[in-house]
């Protein structure tokens, strides 16, 4: 029988000569591949390369404490304050349109949120002998065009304008003036069961007036894709979250939030989103109590309550833009003291059981601006609190789904230009978009990552 013979029959001398000078050629090659893949590890972990001012918009020389707001639709950047709504190219920063409220019109309120490229605002005279604000209106924020507008009722000059308008699921509803306790006395304007309607969003077309429950009267209103909400005060003292229908304002279901300690004064009560439905309750006060997260089902069934103070530190929800949901998540920027030091981090919750999903800290010494979540990250604006003058701010993104760092860039800048609280981040294909309002400041800054 033959034998069997496997591999190379070659003697070892020429087997080994022919091993080496395959090696020797194949040397640049392995090379080419080293670097390659020490090019893709450095990708993967290094911080991003230095972000730079792309523009900003003309600094604001003077404003006020309502009217303000700002939306991204397509390539369109929006700005509100209380003289004027204006537009803007995302990518060049040229001005597109601008929307001046009409005669002595100041804009009171904003919706909080578009629907397509629609939002609703209020306005009207807040001057001695004005109306107080009368109107609501629909604007086009691709066009700048004012849609259609209505009479509202208003109460007097001290009503919130906090989530007075909403704008969803093809409508647009608003709340009428409502009765408000002003200087121990009770100044009734329009009672509850009146003070809630909808209009077609884009006609403007009378749609329904809500089935409020008796002795109850709305101060706040959000518009999702399947409900309408509202936050009622009930006996002056109640506060409850009540669902009407989107197709005839019957009432749907309602729950209890928890009452006020003082009969008539604002409801420290946030709508964070309809769908699902999220309500911030307190903690939007510095000092103030500690709040918590409500999250409902489609039926009102209480599904979840997140403390804002726990485990994870204290969340800082009595700043603006430290705060998202996204994707069935609530993630927070929260606080807390390790030892001597005070430890920021972000910290993202199931929505559904209210657990704690991971944290993320930052290092000592830094501390939040604002923070965005979509498209499975968070991203999220970090500056140093002791800032000495050759300290910049830093963006930082994470992994939505884990927590874990995918990329820090240096902004190059003092984002908050020593201004205070950002009001808002906002992503834009590959820029980040800064949102502030107030005196002195730049309403939009745009910066593009390296």
């Amino acid at each position: 029988m033959a034998a069997r013979t496997t591999g190379d029959t070659r003697p070892g001398r020429e087997r080994w000569l022919s091993s080496r000078e395959g090696t020797r050629r194949l040397r640049p090659l392995l090379a080419a591949v080293a670097a390659l893949l020490v090019g893709l590890t450095m990708g993967c972990s290094a911080p991003g390369g230095p972000m730079r001012v792309v523009w900003e918009a003309p600094v604001d020389d003077n404003a006020r404490d309502y009217g303000n707001g700002a939306w991204l639709v397509g390539d369109t950047l929006v700005r509100s304050r209380y003289d004027a709504v204006t537009a803007f190219d995302a990518r060049s920063g040229e001005r597109r349109w601008e929307y001046a409220p009409p005669g002595q019109d100041h804009v009171c309120a904003v919706g909080r949120r578009t629907a397509g490229s629609v939002i609703l605002l209020a306005r009207g005279d807040r001057g001695p002998g004005g109306q107080g604000c009368a109107t609501v209106a629909a604007l086009d924020l691709t066009t700048g065009r004012e849609l259609w507008h209505v009479r509202r009722a208003p109460a007097d000059l001290t009503e919130s304008l906090t989530d007075m308008v909403a704008a969803g699921g093809g409508l647009a509803v608003l709340r009428d003036g409502d009765d408000r306790w002003v200087l121990e006395t009770i100044r009734p304007a329009v009672q509850g069961s009146e003070a809630l309607r909808a209009f077609d969003l884009l006609t403007g077309a009378p749609r329904w007036q809500a089935a409020v429950p008796a002795g109850c009267v709305p101060e706040r209103v959000a518009a999702g894709e399947r409900q309408v909400l509202a936050v009622l005060t009930c006996g002056r003292t109640e506060l409850r979250l009540a669902a009407f229908d989107k197709a005839d304002g019957k009432a749907q279901w309602s729950a209890p939030l928890g009452g006020r300690p003082t009969p008539g004064t604002d409801a420290e009560v946030t709508l964070l989103s309809t769908d699902p439905v999220v309500v911030q309750v307190g903690g939007t006060v510095p000092g103030g109590l500690p709040g918590a997260y409500l999250t409902f089902g489609e039926d009102g069934t209480p599904l979840s309550r997140i403390e804002s103070t726990g485990g994870h530190g204290t969340s800082q929800s009595h700043r603006p833009g430290v705060v998202a949901v996204a994707d069935g998540r609530l993630y927070a920027a929260a606080e807390t003291k390790r030892g001597k030091e005070y430890v920021n981090r972000v910290v993202a919750f199931d929505l559904a059981k209210g657990t704690e999903v991971w944290r993320s800290d930052l290092t000592a010494g830094r501390g939040f601006l604002a923070l965005e979540a979509a498209g499975g990250r968070v991203t999220a604006l970090v500056r140093m609190l002791a800032r000495r003058h050759d300290d910049m701010d830093e963006l930082l993104v994470l992994d939505a789904a884990t927590g874990d760092e995918q990329d820090t860039s240096d902004t190059g800048a003092d984002v908050d230009h020593k201004a205070g609280e950002l009001a808002d981040l906002l992503i834009h294909e590959d820029r980040v978009v800064v949102v502030r309002w107030g005196w002195g400041v730049r309403p939009f800054s745009v910066y593009e990552r390296g």
